[in-house]
C-alpha cells in the first residue's frame, strides 16, 4: 500500500519493521488519513511472517504524536461524528495491543492526547529524556477518546490518572517514568537506536511464544488471578506443539544458540 502520512521501513535482516508518524510539520498531529493508514500498515505488518518486532515513532525531534488534529477535531458536526472519530482510534489501540509481534514505543518528543494514547497501545514505551506526556483533552472541552480514560489507570492508578486527566497538564520523561507510565528514558540522540536494538533482540526470540506471553500479560490482566493463571496454562500448552520449543529445549541441552523459525 503506498502511504502519504506515514513511514514503514523493513529490515529484513534484523526481521523488524519501524513505523513512523511523518507528518513533522504538524508535530505528528493525528488526522483521519494518519489513523487510517496506521490501521492498515499493522494490518500487513501481523501478516509478513518475516516481521517479528515493531518500532512505532514520530518523525523529527519535537514530536512523537502531539494529539489530535484540532482543526479535523473543530470541524466534526455533530456527536455521531465524534463518536466515529473515537472509535476509529479505539479499533487502532486494540489492534497494536493485540499484535502478535510485540511493538516498541520510541517517544521522541510530544506524546500528547491521542499520540500517548497510541503509545499506551503497545508493549515497551521508551522515552527520549526531552519527551514531554499528558492528555490535555479537557483543556478542548472533551475528554481522551481513544481509550485513555480505560488504559491509563491501568498503566498509573487511579488516582494519578485523574490528575493527568482532570488537571491536562503533562509530565516530563522521568515523572512517566516514575509513575511506570513509561519504561526507560534514554538521551533523545539515542533513542532510535536504543529501540531499534531492543526490537532487534526481541526479534531473536521465539515469535510464537512472544505472541503467547503477550496475550497471557494483557489477557490476564483483565481478569482475576485464577482465570489468568487458566490462560497461562493454555497458552503455555499450546507452545508445546510447536518446533520452536523442540529447537529451543534441544539447543539448551546442546548448548548453543536457538534458530527460531516460528513454526
Amino acid at each position: 500500500m503506498e502511504y502519504t502520512a506515514i513511514l514503514v521501513k523493513r529490515d529484513a535482516a534484523e526481521k523488524i519493521a519501524v513505523v513512523t508518524v511523518n507528518r513533522p510539520e504538524k508535530l505528528n498531529a493525528l488526522n483521519l488519513t494518519v489513523l487510517k493508514e496506521l490501521n492498515a500498515a499493522f494490518d500487513e505488518l501481523e501478516a509478513d511472517p518475516e516481521i517479528r518486532a515493531i518500532v512505532m515513532t514520530g518523525a523529527g525531534a519535537r514530536a512523537f504524536i502531539a494529539g489530535a488534529d484540532i482543526a479535523e477535531l473543530n470541524a466534526l458536526p455533530d456527536p455521531v461524528h465524534g463518536a466515529y472519530h473515537g472509535k476509529l482510534g479505539q479499533q487502532l489501540c486494540f489492534k497494536i495491543e493485540r499484535l502478535r509481534q510485540p511493538v516498541i514505543v520510541a517517544i521522541n518528543g510530544y506524546a500528547l492526547g491521542g499520540g500517548l494514547e497510541l503509545a499506551m497501545a503497545g508493549d515497551i514505551r521508551l522515552a527520549a529524556d526531552t519527551a514531554r506526556l499528558g492528555q490535555p483533552e479537557i483543556n478542548l472541552g472533551i475528554i481522551p477518546g481513544f481509550g485513555g480514560t480505560q488504559r491509563l489507570p491501568r498503566l498509573v492508578g487511579k488516582g494519578i490518572a485523574k490528575l493527568m486527566i482532570f488537571g491536562g497538564d503533562p509530565i516530563t520523561a522521568e515523572e512517566g517514568l516514575r509513575i511506570g507510565l513509561v519504561d526507560r528514558v534514554v538521551p533523545q540522540a539515542q533513542l532510535a537506536e536504543e529501540a531499534r536494538k531492543l526490537a532487534a533482540q526481541l526479534a531473536k526470540k521465539a515469535p510464537l511464544a512472544l505472541a503467547a506471553a503477550k496475550a497471557a500479560i494483557n489477557g490476564g490482566l483483565e481478569t482475576d488471578l485464577d482465570r489468568g493463571c487458566e490462560l497461562e496454562a493454555a497458552q503455555f500448552g499450546l507452545l508445546f506443539s510447536t518446533a520452536d520449543k523442540a529447537e529451543g529445549t534441544k539447543a539448551f541441552l546442546e548448548k548453543r544458540p536457538a534458530n527460531f523459525t516460528g513454526a
